[in-house]
């Protein structure tokens, strides 16, 4: 029997959701930084009045710790990094591993999720290194979870692995509405 948790799936996006996570929340710690370096600094991704970085890195919500919330994809993106290259080599990482990464990243779905609705009805405006994020996020967590699921010895939770694909979809479906509904129509 084959007791690999990781599908090459999982670990090609831990690897490559793991980068692009990473240097999103790199840009954003950067631009974070020079920020309170110099106030009037116009970030990167500043591209209009809704499309703006710089002016959601300085909110409240940004910072909900008491640190910039980048810190927290800059420290942990890397680890999901090692952790789909270790996947894709063949090397056969801990199922304790995957339902830690599982937690992790489900309540990170969580906080993502709160944070498009402040960016999306409080702020009411978008950052597109912050949607990156939120777009690494949420399909690491469901993946992870449909791979723990698919090898449970419960036959029940095995057969709710299918769900979440149409999770990950679904969350999607009503982020992306939202941002149409308030930003374009």
């Amino acid at each position: 029997m084959n007791n690999k948790i990781a599908s090459t799936t999982l670990g090609w996006l831990l690897s490559v959701g793991g980068v692009v996570g990473w240097f999103s929340s790199f840009i954003l710690t950067v631009d974070k930084i020079k920020i309170l370096e110099n106030p009037s600094y116009v970030s990167s991704c500043n591209i209009n009045s809704v499309l703006a970085c710089g002016n959601i890195v300085t909110t409240d919500q940004a910072s909900f710790f008491g640190f910039p919330n980048s810190l927290i994809g800059v420290s942990s993106f890397p680890v999901l990094v090692l952790i789909g290259v270790l996947s894709l080599a063949g090397i056969q990482v801990s199922k304790w591993m995957f339902q830690v990464i599982a937690i992790i990243s489900g309540l990170a779905t969580l906080f993502v999720s709160w944070l498009a609705f402040q960016s999306i009805y409080v702020i009411e405006i978008l950052c597109p290194y912050c949607i990156v994020v939120w777009g690494m996020t949420v399909p690491i967590f469901f993946l992870t979870t449909r791979d723990l699921l698919k090898k449970s010895r419960n036959s029940t939770l095995k057969s709710l692995s299918v769900l979440t694909g149409f999770l990950t979809l679904g969350w999607f479906l009503v982020v992306g509405s939202a941002i149409f509904l308030q930003f374009v129509i």
